[in-house]
């Protein structure tokens, strides 16, 4: 039984595909179209769907649209007005369109152009197909698409996401975004094969969207920079504290409020873009930072006190904030911590197809997520035809990890193009830039070659059985972190040695690596180990600015001559640049 999995509402758009409880494939459109985040999230745009990454889906499994069992869309529009859809599936408008004039009784003027836009999605999928990806979407007919579709709480995506997906048994789930079709944060618990949902916060009480305007407030281009303001607040001391404390408001139930933020009447004229960044703006950003993590550890505890439970999953995109993580798993009251790799909105394309194939078949879960190697991948002959039609110079290597390794140890940067393509926002060693963490002027070195700022730090990968040697294992046996979700601190006798991933808080955004979970990647960190004494790479996205993550050898190409990288290890291949 095949399962699709979609995500187009919003932003990050993608699919994913199951077949019987196992995960065939899963890819955000961006990667296709080179379109950062796949569009905006906008109304209009909402009739956007990732067919793209569908129809990567279906070529990885080798199918067509029409040997497709079940749909499952991430988003429902039901839940957006009481009265939006009939009972019979037709559109009932919640007000007339306009494009002047203010919302009314809290809708936007837009809201019906969005409502048809998701409601039609069925058609979109039967008939608009791109002619070049057509061949993919036969066999099925908008009849029998209507049939097979569903569409799904955005938020019960993302739990199922997370609980469906990660590897224990009887977790408590904690999910927080900007919002879904009106709900912002969910609580429950997975136990004996069945979800209860506990408790659920609602528009405008939106952790998500308060960080978003704090991100706008200190002059980032877009909403989606909130992992700035996260790297900034290193920099800065929670001297606004009591501000934040005011606007995000604690109950005694384990929830909040948000009181309206006023930024600007608060804190003072917010950060035009470009401009120099002070330090009372790095104070603002701690201060958020700080409210954030009290938040959420308010959260876990009311979560942990209810269920008994003794782990817990989180997704939504607040989940991709890995110092906040960080601080619940060490401060909080769960044993372990699991975050969905993909915890923004591609993943509840992966929560989607899961939830409705796991009802569906009643008999259990069969698969784990134990890497987020989920998308395309091109083989040795693909990269050389590539190679060969770009006329250009390459070698092809016995043993590319330790081709790789020794360009590595002479303090050159490195593109590392391996297997399947990650699903998510973070590159774990198949679309990869990396470099050595010897030199303390790594760090800034990569965030002039990707255009960055400076005050952004680079996060390393290091060989999970010696990880606790380099960084500290918040008091647990073993320091396990392969999807780079969590902070930890750098063991003060290594820190010299690995200056260029140390931030200025003295912490790192770990990778752990196992050989069976990627051999090359582990390959490339032994045979640098061999040649300078230390586990641990530098280990960055391979993509230039404003771009997504390269997911072709075409793109990684592109990249490679468009960037002052040193060299490229694609595949068996390695390009480098003339000296």
């Amino acid at each position: 039984m095949y399962t699709l999995g979609i995500n187009a509402a919003f932003h990050d758009c993608s699919a994913a595909l199951v077949c019987d409880g196992r995960v065939v494939a899963a890819a955000e459109e961006e990667r296709f179209t080179g379109i950062k985040h796949g569009k905006r999230p906008v109304p209009f745009t909402a009739w956007q769907l990732p067919f793209h990454a569908i129809d990567y889906c279906l070529r990885e499994a080798g199918i067509v649209l029409g040997d497709v069992h079940r749909i499952a869309y991430a988003f429902d529009p039901a839940l957006l007005d009481q009265g939006s859809v009939t009972p019979e599936g037709d559109i009932r408008l919640p007000l007339e369109p306009s494009l002047r004039g203010a919302p009314r009784d809290g809708h936007s003027p837009w809201d019906p152009l969005f409502l048809c836009y998701v409601l039609n999605a069925p058609r979109q999928l039967a008939a608009a197909a791109p002619l070049h990806l057509a061949a993919r979407f036969q066999g099925a007919t908008v009849e029998a698409i209507q049939e097979r579709w569903v569409f799904l709480d955005h938020h019960l995506c993302h739990e199922a996401s997370a609980y469906l997906a990660s590897p224990f048994q009887s977790p408590a789930v904690l999910t927080m975004d900007g919002r879904g079709e009106g709900v912002t944060t969910s609580y429950g618990h997975f136990s004996a094969g069945e979800y209860s949902r506990l408790k659920q916060i609602s528009m405008p009480h939106s952790l998500g969207l308060l960080y978003e305007e704090a991100t706008r407030y200190l002059g980032f281009l877009h909403a989606s920079d909130e992992y700035k303001v996260m790297a900034l607040a290193s920099y800065g001391r929670p001297a606004f504290r009591s501000v934040f404390r005011d606007i995000l408001r604690l109950d005694d139930n384990g929830g909040f409020a948000l009181q309206p933020a006023r930024l600007a009447e608060r804190l003072g004229p917010p950060r035009r873009r470009g401009e120099p960044l002070e330090q009372r703006h790095m104070d603002i950003a701690s201060s958020l930072q700080s409210v954030l993590e009290e938040t959420v550890l308010h959260m876990a505890q009311w979560l942990w006190r209810r269920t008994g439970a003794a782990e817990l999953c989180m997704a939504g995109g607040v989940a991709l904030n890995c110092v906040m993580n960080s601080r619940v798993a060490r401060d909080g009251p769960f044993e372990r911590v699991w975050v969905q790799p993909a915890a923004g909105d591609a993943g509840t394309a992966l929560g989607a197809a899961l939830y409705v194939d796991y009802q569906v078949r009643a008999d259990g879960r069969r698969w784990v997520m134990e890497d987020a190697y989920l998308g395309p991948a091109y083989g040795d002959e693909e990269i050389r035809r590539t190679l060969e039609r770009a006329h250009l110079q390459y070698r092809r290597e016995d043993d590319i990890a330790s081709a790789a390794a020794r360009l590595l140890a002479q303090n050159k940067v490195v593109a590392w193009f391996q297997g399947r393509m990650e699903f998510g926002p973070r590159a774990l060693g198949s679309r990869s830039i990396l470099a050595s963490p010897l030199d303390p002027q790594m760090q800034s070195r990569l965030n002039g070659l990707k255009d960055r700022e400076d005050f952004r730090p680079v996060a390393p990968v290091v060989i999970e059985e010696r990880a606790h040697e380099w960084f500290d294992a918040m008091g647990r046996a073993e320091l396990r972190s392969p999807f780079m979700l969590f902070v930890y601190d750098v063991l003060p006798q290594c820190a010299g040695r690995i200056a260029a991933v140390r931030h200025i808080d003295g912490t790192a955004r770990v990778q752990t690596v196992r050989r069976e979970q990627n051999p090359r990647y582990y390959d490339v960190l032994r045979a640098f180990e061999a040649r300078c004494g230390v586990p641990v790479l530098v280990n960055t996205s391979f993509n230039t600015r404003g771009r997504p993550v390269v997911c072709t050898p075409r793109d990684a190409l592109e990249a490679f001559y468009t960037s002052p990288l040193d060299a490229l290890a694609i595949g068996s291949f390695l390009v480098e640049k003339p000296q």
